[in-house]
């Protein structure tokens, strides 16, 4: 992992999400209501839930907004259904790129996420084009502001809670976990009394990827134009996002 600083790149694009606010809730009350009616509305008992309930709270997702999702998939006669759906392509400088989906018409999604390529310097590719380029890793971050703790003993603590590796630098602790170590990870640190800035399962890019401020600005709308669509969930790219101010 070394190197890769994912704190950087969450930080490089957090003023464009926090724009889209509304429709990133919309998204996330669909999964909610997936996750809830695969496993049960009880976050306790269904880890899938929690882990999308996480996300919400920290995309400050409103309780009222939560709360409906939960309400309509425990409804006996809702039956919504949406298919997962991940496509792979390339972006400005052979970027990888992977979208996830969530979606009720293929056909439709597919469409916009292929013009978004087309149309913006990219390309989609074969299943597995890409996706062998990033590895599923549980990410948590722990900011050291107030934080009276040295690296020596954060990184025991991590380890003793069962992650896999710790990057350091003057503002954040990053640390990665098996995705099967996650929960058990994050639920550890809070209970030693860490707060968590961002914990998250995620995709991790194996190589960063710099950019040109041309290729830069290429790359951004492009991700723009499908963060925008309606059904795509989540996009992960191997550009070095801390370059995107």
């Amino acid at each position: 992992m070394a190197g890769h600083s994912k704190w950087k790149n969450i930080q490089g694009r957090k003023n464009a999400q926090d724009a889209k606010r509304g429709k990133i809730f919309q998204k996330l009350s669909r999964e909610i209501y997936m996750a809830a009616k695969a496993g049960g509305v009880d976050p306790a008992t269904n880890a899938a839930l929690r882990l999308v309930m996480d996300k919400a709270k920290a995309a400050n997702m409103p309780n009222d907004n939560i709360d409906r999702a939960l309400k309509k998939a425990s409804n006996v006669g809702e039956n919504e259904h949406y298919d997962e759906i991940t496509y792979e392509g390339y972006g400005p400088a052979g970027v990888a790129i992977l979208v996830y989906a969530l979606t009720d018409n293929r056909n439709r999604t597919a469409t916009n996420v292929r013009v978004a390529f087309t149309r913006n310097g990219g390309s989609l590719g074969e299943t597995g084009s890409v996706s062998y380029m990033f590895d599923r890793k549980g990410y948590i971050a722990i900011e050291r502001a107030n934080l009276s703790v040295d690296e020596d003993t954060m990184f025991e603590n991590v380890l003793e809670a069962g992650a896999e590796d710790l990057e350091t630098s003057e503002e954040v602790f990053e640390i990665y976990t098996a995705p099967e170590d996650f929960t058990m990870v994050r639920d550890t640190l809070e209970e030693e009394g860490y707060t968590l800035a961002q914990a998250e399962l995620t995709m991790v890019p194996q190589t960063l990827v710099e950019l040109d401020a041309d290729q830069q600005a290429q790359l951004q709308v492009l991700i723009d134009k499908l963060e925008e669509d309606d059904d795509v969930s989540e996009v992960y790219t191997s550009a070095d996002m801390s370059l995107f101010n």
